[in-house]
């Protein structure tokens, strides 16, 4: 695994411009026909984005390194130019784009990367990868291309875009989109979803939002929703649909129990063809604002689709990034303190309560002006022998960003 930055990196592909054209041709011609539809009426650009720089070095155990071919010691350096342009055609029409370019230095065969080799949620692979080096590599992306229009009875979205459902700080088991591995701390915006998203509202915090998500290929779509509403003092929503060929239904809800804030969500899945493979997920979670500088949560997971006994991990699953944990019973305590004005540091500890390994990171970080900010941090991988967090390497990183 490479903590360097797990799931960060895209697929790199090396489709020619003119084949991905075509594969996008039925998004493009939807989008064009949505904007030509009606006259431009002071169109107005804005431009934003950010440039970040990443290096880390890593310390894998020594039967990891050997089993995986790789160095012991390693170092890696990331760095990431997102640019964010975005063309209002009207009042309630927007075209978005957030396009990056990532150079990767690697100093050794990256260890057990958890990163899904090809994002089922995106049609086409928009990904260009000039340089493809043994231990250097550059490449670009289209991470978010979509048009939003706004109607009288709601909105509508297309192309690829954020779609993030649930009210978990740590894990999210409602979202069937692109949820984060809790261990890769370098992740900062979820993958893109290609897909056609309309929300339409009924009233103060109650909405619909209703989701089409095509494959790869066109012959295989997700389609879900979910109904958001407020109940005295608590959000709550349900979902329902059907992803990678299972049915899913679920919710989740989120608000205030005295002074703390508490929130849970869960889904039941099932095969599509065999109704009774239940798989049931949930999370439950409390935060408290201790003083107006200490904040602190603590979080639950139960992952029915892990498992107990180390030795049925499935751990080629997991390193393709097609899950995020192998285990079922789950524990995260988080904190942050504003030391100083222009100083923060924050501590994680997650466990994995069935085999007992567990990991602990800290960081700090210091706004030097209001466009950039540095950031050194850490994580330490503890456990037995092939448990779950026995696989990962320890990590020592610095971090700087420059916002525009």
């Amino acid at each position: 695994m490479s903590q360097a930055d797990p799931r960060l990196l895209p697929r790199i592909g090396d489709l020619e411009v003119a084949a991905v054209l075509g594969s996008s041709r039925k998004w493009a011609m939807f989008c064009l026909f949505l904007i030509f539809s009606r006259a431009f009426s002071q169109p107005e650009l804005t431009f934003s984005g950010y440039v970040a720089d990443f290096p880390t070095y890593q310390r894998s155990r020594d039967l990891v390194a050997r089993f995986f071919g790789a160095e012991r010691d390693q170092y890696a350096n990331v760095t990431r130019i997102r640019l964010r342009p975005a063309l209002s055609l009207w009042g309630d029409g927007q075209l978005s784009l957030e396009y990056e370019v990532s150079a990767l230095y690697h100093s050794t065969p990256i260890v057990f990367q958890v990163q899904s080799e090809e994002n089922k949620r995106q049609v086409v692979d928009w990904t260009w990868n000039p340089i493809n080096e043994e231990r250097f590599s550059i490449f670009h992306f289209v991470d978010r291309f979509h048009y939003k229009q706004g109607f009288a009875f709601g909105d509508l979205t297309i192309g690829r875009q954020r779609i993030a459902w649930g009210t978990g700080r740590i894990w999210n088991p409602t979202d069937l989109f692109n949820p984060i591995n809790p261990a890769a701390f370098a992740k900062i915006e979820k993958d893109g979803v290609d897909a056609a998203l309309v929300k339409l509202p009924f009233g103060s915090f109650t909405d619909l939002s209703l989701v089409v998500n095509p494959q790869r290929g066109w012959k295989e779509y997700n389609v879900g929703f979910r109904f958001r509403t407020n109940y005295r003092e608590f959000d709550v929503s349900a979902i329902g649909g059907q992803f990678d060929k299972r049915l899913i239904v679920g919710g989740d809800f989120a608000g205030n129990l005295f002074d703390a804030g508490v929130r849970g969500e869960g889904i039941i899945s099932a095969a599509s063809n065999q109704l009774d493979s239940n798989i049931v997920k949930l999370i439950f979670g409390i935060d408290y604002q201790f003083t107006p500088q200490l904040y602190a949560l603590a979080e639950y997971q139960f992952n029915g689709e892990g498992r107990s006994d180390r030795s049925r991990y499935d751990l080629i699953r997991l390193a393709m990034g097609e899950i995020l944990n192998v285990g079922r019973n789950y524990l995260a305590v988080h904190a942050s303190y504003l030391v100083h004005p222009l100083v923060s540091v924050v501590a994680s500890w997650t466990r994995n309560l069935d085999d007992r390994s567990q990991f602990v990171g800290a960081a700090a970080s210091y706004s030097v002006t209001d466009e950039m900010s540095l950031s050194v941090g850490g994580q330490l991988f503890l456990g037995d022998d092939f448990t779950e967090y026995w696989y990962y390497p320890n990590a020592l990183y610095l971090k700087a960003d420059i916002f525009f």
